[in-house]
């Protein structure tokens, strides 16, 4: 976590720089970089989830998405691959969300 903090107090030191009017190329060309690299990283991610999703849709005859709203009411129970096909369909609409909003929010 501690990490994590860091990273957040050192963004906000440049986003109260930048905001005093402070300007440089080299800041704005690195932080286009490391959008970019996460907008990659994002979509090798979903990707992935995507073809880990399909395995279960072939496999059930059924979406994700039915199959997720289905989970949410209770109706396919809580065998392994149930949690796991659950697990996998919401980490993939967080990362279509975070891929979502590194291609408008930061484009």
């Amino acid at each position: 976590m501690a990490t994590h903090d860091k990273t957040i107090d050192r963004l906000q030191s440049l986003e109260t720089l930048y905001r005093q009017g402070y300007r440089s190329d080299v800041s704005g060309r690195a932080l286009d970089k490391r959008i970019a690299l996460e907008r990659a990283a994002a979509r090798r991610d979903l990707a992935d989830l995507q073809e880990r999703l399909r395995a279960f849709e072939a496999r059930y005859q059924m979406s994700s998405e039915a199959f997720y709203r289905r989970f949410h009411a209770g109706e396919p129970g809580d065998a392994m691959d149930v949690v796991e096909w659950s697990i996998l369909y919401a980490m993939w609409e967080s990362v279509r969300a975070r891929l979502e909003r590194l291609e408008t929010d930061l484009a």
